[in-house]
């Protein structure tokens, strides 16, 4: 990263942890420059990347203050490039999560699939279904395809766990991206009993294809969210 994100990251970072509370002034840009050892271009530039995220507000003649947002959407919102995937798992610290693999086979992808993933059909990914439980509430079914040239390693054990976690911290490789689509769709049987749901409830799908820094598409997921549990929030940067 160039140095202004590496600053931003930094910043987004302390947010996330909470060392700076919603609605409290960042450092001003000349104690910026000089705990970063940068110029104030570069302070601007990190600045303005904030504004860019939806973080943080500028206020002409007094500074830069976080935005005041609800705790739990604070955590939810992609914070930098290399942090921007958390996980389930790291979405809920503190939190008892639990993940339930129904399926963790290694099949030849469908032309859709392989399409999204930019592979042939005469290559492998893993076939993972699994559920994931807060506090012992199912919450979402999720349907994971991932190239095994890609992301090499996976087993049981890291499906229980983050499959995010073993591609950043195991393999030492960089999300950057995802292009999502989301839509109410019908439950499917399965869906009905592994989310104690009835089958008049509308699920939430979201559709995904992410993507290391280098452009490659590693993963196309379908996942299928409670309606009832479920709520995704979004910030839009003029």
């Amino acid at each position: 990263m160039l140095k202004y994100e590496k600053i931003a990251d930094d910043l987004l970072k302390a947010i996330r942890k909470g060392q700076y509370s919603p609605g409290e002034q960042l450092p001003l840009e000349k104690e910026l420059c000089e705990r970063y050892q940068v110029s104030r271009i570069t302070i601007k530039k990190a600045m303005d990347e904030l504004v860019r995220q939806g973080l943080v507000t500028k206020r002409r003649g007094s500074g830069t203050f976080v935005k005041t947002l609800e705790e739990n959407y604070a955590k939810r919102l992609s914070l930098g490039t290399s942090n921007q995937f958390s996980g389930f798992k790291q979405t809920y610290p503190g939190k008892k999560v639990r993940t339930k693999v129904l399926r963790f086979e290694i099949v030849h992808p469908s032309e859709k699939v392989a399409s999204k993933l930019q592979m042939s059909t005469k290559d492998f990914v893993y076939d993972i279904i699994r559920v994931r439980f807060l506090e012992d509430l199912p919450l979402v079914v999720e349907y994971t395809m991932m190239p095994i040239q890609l992301v090499p390693g996976i087993r049981n054990e890291i499906l229980e766990d983050s499959i995010y976690q073993h591609i950043e911290k195991t393999l030492k490789l960089n999300i950057q991206s995802a292009h999502r689509t989301i839509r109410a769709v019908r439950s499917t049987e399965l869906e009905q009993t592994e989310l104690c749901i009835p089958p008049e409830m509308p699920i939430l799908e979201i559709e995904q294809v992410a993507f290391f820094s280098d452009g490659h598409p590693f993963e196309y997921s379908i996942s299928h969210h409670r309606a009832d549990k479920s709520e995704f929030s979004a910030i839009s940067i003029r």
